[in-house]
């Protein structure tokens, strides 16, 4: 199968290019990003050199890759909407890792995001690409809106709790900390190394725009905040929740663990977890106490945010559309050290 990455010349563009390198079914057809056009994929991440050798980022150009079984538009978010309606249609398959199609309400977009929805249609069609809770939606879609990266870990630990009745839907807390790469590959002084190393702080208080993202996923009321990690990869979701009913960390557990007893990217454990287990891994790990002093359980999910985090988990989202092996060319085993 023929696959396209339009906006391959950022972070999460490059780690799906490092991603199909190893895919046994999917063959790279194009790289599309304005911004580095002309230039090859070795001189910008010469870490992909042996996979990509003297392959040339082309101009974007939706009508040059809508032939392809399935393209990843890899862009930042707004711009999406005037290159996903140009494929779908054409493109066996859609993934965008934007927001641009993730929530079903186009009038949150001028309010979370700043900008009037052009494509309301689509949003009806999208399906949302976290396969732990869609997989069966996820089936045959021809657009997929991949999740963000904090919309994956508050989701993955929290509802499965929420479906069970385990928690209150009210006044969920999501704390998170992400590593820079999230930023993207474009210079911040928000994350500028001066600014982040030896350093941690909060930003979007009460207005980042992944809290409808995760109240629509998890079907709670969430107060979302964000922070700064100095560290390239990795989030770390703390998320607290008021149990519905007198219960125990071995209840919690349990239920956690029947929830993703199938699941292959989702290992629920015992002990805290760190981000630095799931590094460049499409795996998520989770653990969870209940404190029965407070009545509040916690869940700590920890994953990679530009692997299980983003590129992994779009490449997830879309073998599952393509009826490809749901693993294939996505890493279980964490770098390690």
């Amino acid at each position: 199968m023929k696959a396209a990455v339009i906006g391959g010349s950022g972070y999460l563009g490059a780690e799906l290019l490092r991603l199909l390198a190893g895919h046994p079914s999917l063959e790279v057809v194009a790289v599309q990003a304005d911004s580095s056009a002309g230039g090859t994929i070795a001189a910008r991440y010469p870490g992909l050199a042996a996979a990509y050798g003297g392959t040339t980022f082309g101009e974007i150009d939706p009508g040059a890759v809508s032939h392809a079984d399935v393209v990843f538009v890899a862009v930042p978010s707004g711009r999406s909407l005037a290159i996903v309606p140009e494929l779908v249609g054409g493109a066996g398959c859609v993934v965008d890792l934007g927001a641009d199609f993730r929530l079903k309400d186009p009038a949150a977009y001028p309010r979370w995001y700043g900008f009037e929805h052009s494509a309301p249609e689509l949003l009806a069609t999208a399906v949302y690409g976290l396969p732990e809770r869609y997989r069966a939606e996820l089936a045959d879609a021809r657009l997929v809106a991949a999740p963000g990266c904090y919309v994956t870990a508050a989701a993955l630990a929290i509802g499965p709790l929420v479906d069970a009745g385990a928690v209150e839907r009210a006044g969920v807390v999501v704390d998170a900390a992400s590593g820079t790469s999230g930023a993207g590959a474009g210079a911040s002084a928000a994350t500028h190394h001066s600014r982040i190393n030896e350093s941690f702080d909060a930003y979007g208080l009460l207005d980042h725009r992944h809290t409808p993202e995760i109240e629509q996923v998890t079907g709670a009321t969430v107060l979302f905040t964000p922070h700064h990690a100095p560290m390239t990869r990795g989030i770390l979701a703390s998320c607290y929740a008021r149990a519905s009913h007198a219960t125990s960390t071995e209840e919690v557990l349990a239920l956690l663990a029947d929830a993703y007893r199938d699941e292959p990217f989702v290992e629920v454990v015992r002990e805290p977890v760190a981000t630095r287990e799931t590094y460049a891994a499409n795996t998520a790990r989770l653990t969870a106490r209940h404190d029965p002093r407070t009545g509040l359980t916690l869940v700590l999910c920890a994953i990679d945010n530009i692997t299980k985090g983003g590129a992994g988990q779009a490449l997830q989202a879309a073998n599952v559309a393509l009826g490809l092996p749901e693993t294939a060319g996505l890493p279980l085993v964490a770098v390690t050290p």
